[in-house]
């Protein structure tokens, strides 16, 4: 799996070690154009959601959370499917 990773000038308050985004996961946020709303996400959001598809053993767990990810962005007031005000 090749792997490139996002810098953010916030990620330096992170808790968690910096997780990598998959090329498919930004495949995905490219088609569906969701980047910039990735973008705004705050920091921890962003590593905790690659972290969760990342931890995932099977592909199509992966699958999912990715795509739970990407519908939560697209709505907006979700994260990891409890309300957030971002």
């Amino acid at each position: 799996m090749t792997t490139t990773k996002e810098k953010s000038p916030s990620d330096k308050n992170l808790t968690r070690d910096k997780q990598p985004m998959a090329d498919f996961v930004r495949e995905e946020l490219d088609a569906r154009r969701l980047m910039d709303k990735y973008r705004e996400r705050p920091a921890y959001q962003r590593n905790d959601y690659l972290m969760w598809i990342n931890q995932a053993e099977r592909d199509t767990t992966k699958q999912k959370r990715l795509y739970q990810m990407l519908e939560e962005l697209e709505g907006g007031g979700l994260y990891m499917n409890m309300k957030w005000n971002g």
